[in-house]
């Protein structure tokens, strides 16, 4: 029988052994454009080195790609918005297809910072447009009052599977398109470089480090995860997860990485 006291302990004293000070850490996302960036401030505070390179990159699906998933937008009453990238590649595919969206189109957009964006392709208050508060679970309660819809579901071809399933189980008429594609970024000139800590965002984040490095290991780097899909494909990769974000009282990625460098660093 094991001793589940025991297997705990052990678990708590390997966890303390890779806590080590922290000198750099590679962001796996753009650098960020604005100077005040609480990136900026923790690299400047503890007298770090931050490197940022996104790990992924987006590639449009061309026109004839679309039209081979033989999908009429105009034949659609709503469209439902979950990125920026969704409203850009969408409103490509329009232009490119010489389909004009009618006024009377309602969006669904998973947060208010998406329906903002829309304002770059429409007259935003000539719209019908609904805003979820950040979550799917928030678009979701939003659609449940709009069950007569014919939904447009415009995402990528690595996307998360809580939106289409609840359309699908409940019955809606929808049709999810896919307009743009999530690829694994090229980065072989890291291949000798090594930094104390990596932040990952995402699954494909994880998958593209693998796609890069197949021999990739660990050893002493430290690996960051935001977001449960994040963290489960940090185990599920076999490797060991030292820092997860968000938390209770860190709820960013920084004031993550701000706590574990508080204690590896002795400050």
């Amino acid at each position: 029988m094991v001793n589940i006291n025991n297997a705990n302990n052990t678990k708590e004293r390997n966890n303390l052994k890779r806590i080590k000070k922290v000198n750099s850490i590679l962001v796996s996302q753009p650098k960020p454009k604005d100077e005040n960036s609480p990136y900026f401030e923790l690299a400047k505070k503890y007298k770090l080195k931050i490197d940022f390179r996104p790990f992924i990159q987006i590639d449009p699906v061309s026109l004839k790609e679309f039209r081979q998933q033989k999908i009429d937008i105009l034949a659609h009453t709503a469209v439902i918005f979950t990125s920026r990238n969704a409203v850009d590649h969408f409103f490509r595919l329009c232009k490119e297809s010489k389909v004009e969206v009618p006024a009377d189109m309602k969006y669904f957009c998973i947060s208010e910072q998406t329906a903002n964006y829309l304002q770059k392709y429409i007259v935003i208050r000539k719209r019908k447009i609904f805003t979820g508060t950040r979550t799917a679970t928030d678009l979701i309660e939003l659609l449940k009052k709009h069950q007569d819809e014919k939904y447009i579901f415009p995402c990528s071809n690595i996307r998360k599977d809580d939106i289409p399933n609840f359309l699908r189980s409940n019955g809606y008429q929808f049709s999810e398109a896919i307009i743009y594609k999530t690829v694994a970024s090229n980065l072989s000139d890291l291949s000798n470089v090594n930094y104390d800590i990596i932040a990952f965002f995402s699954p494909s984040g994880i998958n593209s480090l693998f796609v890069n490095f197949p021999d990739f290991e660990q050893n002493n780097t430290r690996i960051a995860g935001f977001g449960p899909t994040t963290s489960k494909a940090v185990h599920d990769a076999g490797l060991i997860l030292d820092i997860e974000a968000p938390l209770p009282n860190a709820p960013s990625m920084t004031g993550a990485l701000e706590l574990y460098i508080k204690q590896a660093n002795k400050v």
